[in-house]
């Protein structure tokens, strides 16, 4: 009887000690459940996952012939589809160490137009192998150097008159003739002009990137180094006379001459960085400053500024070689933009 007592009891204390663990693992794993709810709760919604797709990189092979034997020269291969010709020219002057890439001249055909370096491969390739011709475009000097050498020149060679040289002029005529101040006031309009072009040649005209060949630089400079030594040897000779109508026209047209070089320089700044309103707006608009309201009547105003520079130089020196240096300064200037544009 004892022993059927005690094991009842023995029973219940299990029975017990069973719904006790049992309801202390339902506790926590309420707990768990609440702790994970909460915690995608403050995680926000689910975000898909991206698909990523995995595109397949077309390569071209470039094919580079000789433009006037047909013969191969190199095969460029694995060419991405967004390179451009410029890259194409890089990785030939890899292959190809003699040339540069300035040097190097592309065609899409014997005969044809050469090559933009910003055209992609993909825009002319109609197979996976792009046949390109090329031809050596010479010895190259990029444009900052043309002008710079253009401008620098007839600043110096202006000077070298200035100062009489022996070589150039008799020396006893020299020092026997005293000068007369308009050939001082000459010298200054003339390096304050170059000077000027060469300030704004550095650090206000947007000079491209490109090159051209040498022969332009050769062109450029005899134009300017030439007509600079024909008006500074006439204006600098002992024999120089001075202007017919004396102070007056001296003065007046150094004034004048004064205000078109300013006025030169405002239009060449507002040029250099417009401030257009319109995707599809070509001439900036005349502002505040006074020297910009001739583009109410004209569309290039620093033409005009440079056209009554050398006229007011002209009729303050009283000679016939300033205006041919406005006329080769002006057509010089206008092949340069012509060059310049196809590049």
């Amino acid at each position: 009887m004892f022993r059927r007592h005690k094991s009842l009891a023995s029973d219940r204390r299990r029975e017990v000690f069973s719904r006790g663990a049992a309801r202390s693992m339902l506790k926590n794993d309420l707990r768990n459940f609440q702790c994970l709810s909460q915690l995608v709760l403050s995680a926000g919604p689910l975000k898909a996952i991206p698909v990523v797709k995995h595109s397949k990189t077309v390569h071209f092979e470039i094919e580079i012939l000789d433009a006037h034997t047909r013969k191969q020269i190199c095969i460029v291969d694995k060419v991405v589809q967004t390179s451009t010709i410029h890259d194409v020219k890089q990785k030939f002057h890899k292959a190809c160490p003699n040339w540069y890439p300035s040097r190097v001249g592309l065609q899409l055909e014997q005969g044809g137009p050469f090559l933009k370096d910003y055209i992609t491969v993909q825009s002319i390739a109609a197979s996976s192998i792009v046949t390109l011709y090329f031809t050596d475009l010479g010895r190259q000097v990029s444009w900052i150097t043309i002008f710079l050498a253009e401008y620098t020149g007839p600043l110096l060679i202006y000077l070298l008159f200035y100062l009489r040289i022996p070589y150039i002029y008799d020396m006893k005529e020299s020092s026997r003739r005293l000068r007369h101040p308009v050939v001082h006031l000459a010298c200054f309009c003339h390096c304050i002009h170059y000077i000027r072009y060469l300030l704004e040649t550095l650090f206000v005209h947007k000079v491209s990137a490109g090159h051209t060949p040498l022969k332009n630089l050769i062109k450029g400079c005899a134009f300017y180094w030439g007509f600079t030594s024909w008006i500074a040897y006439y204006i600098n000779h002992p024999r120089y006379t001075p202007p017919s109508f004396g102070n007056r026209q001296v003065t007046v047209s150094a004034i004048n001459f004064l205000i078109c070089e300013a006025g030169n320089h405002f239009i060449n700044v507002i040029l250099a960085h417009p401030n257009h309103t319109g995707i599809n707006a070509c001439c900036p608009s005349p502002n505040y400053n006074p020297f910009t309201w001739t583009f109410f009547q004209v569309s290039c105003p620093n033409y005009t500024y440079e056209i009554g520079s050398w006229i007011s130089f002209t009729v303050m020196t009283q000679t016939l070689p300033g205006t041919r240096e406005y006329l080769s300064e002006q057509g010089l200037s206008d092949f340069h933009l012509a060059l310049n544009s196809k590049l």
